[in-house]
């Protein structure tokens, strides 16, 4: 009998280890990856992009479907090197792009992304390529906010933005009782300086490069009252899946590089459309010069 009940309880010892056993096995199995974003770009050689078509960041050929522009140009360049290839999957609202990030649809929002706090809730960005003053944009001939943009915070006066934009948010924030024309989120943004040259609104907020770029084919229709202080500056960079720190370090080292070797520089200098629209980037770094005496 002894016998026979020590059997039966190594018996259940044995079970209830391996039942644990399994148990551990099939937990660990299915814990989601850490990185998961690095992992599945790794497994695949491809990183899947978002995007959202803005002069001269992002552009695609109507006729071809071929993308150009500052970060086409850039990532293109960082994904040879790492030997990725780039896929451009498909065009995202800048009010919805952080959706299609957390449901897996695409990788990366390598467009030019302003990064935010309520961004930062919810994604993560990679290191800026360079920065983007805010301006602040009205008809030629009015003056009533000149050295004075507090003046816009009133009930008369009408502020065009896109939705789920910073500007939209810049509006709302320091302009609280001016009245909001909101666009739609696909809109594009050439509309927001036909609706100020059109009376449809009295002010805009944007970079000096679109305002610059309008100017070229209406000359003398709107000015920004903001050119020597910027209203904000914000830095331009690339947005992915929150938390996804192995990806980040990869991303970041080959634009970090291509920083460094001054191919970013050559590429603002193509598509700036004048000197100093764009904020470059200083070096983290000083040069000594050596100072050799003369025999």
């Amino acid at each position: 009998m002894r016998v026979k009940h020590i059997q039966i309880l190594v018996a259940i010892l044995l079970l209830s280890f391996l039942v644990t056993g399994c148990s551990k096995s099939s937990n660990i199995s299915s814990s989601p990856p850490a990185n998961p974003v690095y992992e599945r770009v790794m497994q695949s050689g491809t990183i899947r992009c978002g995007y959202f078509l803005y002069p001269p960041y992002c552009m695609k050929d109507p006729n071809t479907g071929k993308f150009s522009g500052i970060f086409v140009d850039v990532l293109e360049e960082a994904g040879k090197n790492l030997g990725f290839k780039i896929k451009w999957t498909e065009e995202v609202g800048l009010g919805t792009m952080i959706e299609g990030l957390e449901s897996n649809r695409y990788d990366l929002v390598p467009t030019g992304v302003w990064p935010n706090a309520n961004r930062a809730r919810h994604a993560s960005f990679s290191a800026p390529l360079f920065y983007s003053g805010v301006g602040v944009w009205v008809r030629s001939n009015d003056n009533r906010f000149n050295n004075n943009l507090q003046a816009i915070n009133s009930e008369s006066v009408r502020i065009a933005a896109v939705d789920g934009t910073i500007e939209q948010l810049i509006a709302k924030n320091q302009f609280p009782h001016a009245r909001l024309l909101a666009l739609p989120e696909m809109s594009d943004f050439t509309q927001l300086m036909l609706d100020v040259v059109d009376k449809k609104a009295d002010v805009i907020f944007i970079e000096p490069s679109g305002g610059v770029r309008f100017l070229k084919h209406n000359p003398g229709t709107i000015k920004n009252i903001a050119e020597n202080k910027p209203i904000s500056v914000f830095a331009n960079t690339m947005m992915f899946k929150i938390g996804d720190s192995a990806f980040k370090s990869m991303l970041d080292t080959a634009l970090t590089e291509l920083v460094n070797t001054g191919y970013v520089d050559e590429v603002l200098s193509k598509y700036a459309p004048q000197p100093g629209v764009y904020y470059r980037l200083a070096p983290p770094y000083v040069v000594e010069r050596s100072n050799k005496s003369k025999d």
